[in-house]
């Protein structure tokens, strides 16, 4: 856990990612990266990884409280703000995580996450 929180998660959900990508050989995101949105706002990205071909993969991880009206809409758009041709955002919850990590894994994989080492930053 410690890890993880060096390396800059702030939830228990983002801790909980490290732990799924660790047990699966998945290489570790990059966490909290700092980006630019279309409007020129600073944002901030749960967990990214620069993949072998060049493109970018997002993970947002997503707390109960993200399913409230306004933190969904809010979310909504941040994630198309924060999207490029390529760079790609997908979520998952929290509860996925604990419950099914190894839907997430596949999904993960499937999109072109590496194993086994970092990615860059």
């Amino acid at each position: 856990m410690l890890l993880d929180i060096c390396g800059g998660a702030e939830s228990m959900a983002e801790v909980d990612l490290g732990r799924v990508c660790r047990r699966s050989g998945l290489a570790p995101p990059d966490r909290q990266r700092r980006r630019k949105d279309r409007s020129g706002r600073w944002r901030w990205t749960d967990a990214e990884w620069d993949l072998p071909d060049g493109r970018t993969l997002v993970l947002e991880v997503d707390g109960a409280f993200h399913m409230e009206v306004q933190h969904w809409v809010a979310d909504m758009k941040r994630q198309r703000r924060i999207s490029t041709a390529g760079r790609t955002v997908v979520r998952a919850t929290s509860l996925e995580l604990r419950l099914e990590p190894q839907g997430v894994v596949d999904d993960l994989r499937a999109l072109g996450v590496p194993t086994g080492r970092r990615s860059r930053g």
